[in-house]
């Protein structure tokens, strides 16, 4: 039963598809879709999540850590993570079990995200049927090389419209995820919806399209030339959408010098608290420490304190916007001081989902989990601070 849909769009780009920040990839894309849909669920416990992507960071070690610690779920729940597209998405929140949160995130093919709530009330999903069949017109080799055959013909007679006889679905569908209009507005009824995206997320986009409408229907997810038929129940779904209208990516730049490599002991050890925004609270004087410290501040008791959330509500105490070029970084870029709520804590992050600059002293908004860099190939996560209000910025 589908409780809640969160979806996520980056602000870059255009009314069509959108593009990554330099900051986001497929797990920070990720933990923005599954918030909002947590957020409309609140009383159902996530006890596994399951990520589906054909762009994951980490193929070696996994991303579950870092998924975990942004959605502020324990380092318990279970993660699968799952290579594939819309029919993959659409299949894992069709046969999902309560208390479990499917995410559909994608970098390329416009980028975006979506995420499901599945528990024991809401509107049913169910997977109607599958046909999985081998036409590899876009393939990729170990070394991140495209090759694209481009034919589209091809793909939706050979493809499309064959997998669908096998599929013998009575009537036509409510949404078709993975393919362009053109295609998606043959085998629908009425005018589709218009979707973002292409890949693994496409099909929650679509599902929270249905959703919206409240009437149900067949849903098609669609990758090449394999296809998952679904049929959404009719009924009331929470959709929360994080999706910013569209502007023009910054100007940057990025340093042609080399990688400023990574300490593991430096990050393993700063990870929880890094990712989680987590603050040790004394049980003596109450003082918050952030990062953890064995000593508090506020009145020297070396006693065990107890981990506590910090806010994601944030105002600007100070910033500054650097010129210098960063290996890594693209520049410029706004760093910001941010005070965290009530809570006196304040945290150094860069500025997000804006241009830089365009931020001034008070000014609120949110800190969102983003890639702070890659070192070494490794996706280093932390908080930046996205504002309520953007300021235009002359060119």
């Amino acid at each position: 039963m589908i409780e809640a849909i969160g979806t996520y769009l980056p602000p870059w780009g255009t009314d069509g598809p959108r593009l990554p920040g330099d900051d986001e990839d497929v797990v920070t894309m990720a933990v923005a879709a599954g918030l909002s849909a947590l957020a409309a669920a609140r009383d159902v416990p996530i006890a596994r999540v399951v990520l589906v992507s054909r762009d994951l960071p980490l193929l070696e070690g996994g991303n579950g850590a870092a998924l975990l610690a942004g959605l502020s779920l324990p380092a318990t729940a279970e993660v699968r993570e799952v290579l594939g597209g819309a029919p993959a998405a659409l299949e894992a929140a069709g046969g999902a079990t309560p208390g479990t949160l499917v995410i559909g995130s994608d970098v390329k093919g416009g980028a975006g995200a979506g995420a499901v709530v599945v528990g024991d009330r809401g509107v049913a999903l169910a997977v109607m049927g599958r046909v999985n069949r081998s036409l590899p017109v876009v393939t990729r080799d170990a070394a991140g090389r495209v090759t694209d055959y481009a034919d589209p013909r091809l793909v939706r007679e050979l493809g499309l419209r064959s997998s669908l006889d096998v599929l013998d679905v009575a009537g036509k569908a409510a949404a078709v995820a993975g393919v362009g209009a053109r295609d998606a507005a043959g085998l629908t009824e009425g005018i589709p919806p218009v979707l973002p995206t292409l890949g693994a997320s496409a099909a929650l986009f679509a599902l929270a399209a249905v959703a919206e409408r409240g009437d149900g229907g067949h849903l098609y997810a669609v990758e090449q030339a394999t296809v998952v038929a679904a049929d959404l129940a009719s009924g009331a779904v929470a959709v929360v959408r994080d999706e910013a209208s569209a502007q023009a990516p910054p100007k940057v730049r990025l340093s042609t010098e080399a990688d400023i490599t990574i300490s593991l002991a430096a990050y393993e050890r700063a990870f929880d608290a890094k990712l989680r925004l987590e603050a040790t609270r004394c049980g003596t004087c109450g003082t918050l420490a952030y990062p953890q410290r064995y000593r508090c501040l506020g009145c020297g008791s070396e006693a065990a304190g107890e981990q506590v959330a910090l806010p994601r509500d944030a105002a600007i105490y100070s910033l500054a916007t650097i010129h210098v070029p960063v290996p890594g970084i693209a520049t410029p870029y706004t760093v910001v001081i941010a005070e965290l709520g009530a809570s006196g804590v304040r945290l150094v992050g860069r500025l997000t989902g804006a241009h830089p600059g365009s931020v001034a002293i008070g000014d609120e908004g949110t800190m969102v989990l983003r890639r702070v860099a890659v070192r070494n190939g490794v996706p280093d996560y932390g908080y930046g601070f996205l504002p309520s209000r953007r300021r235009e910025v002359a060119a």
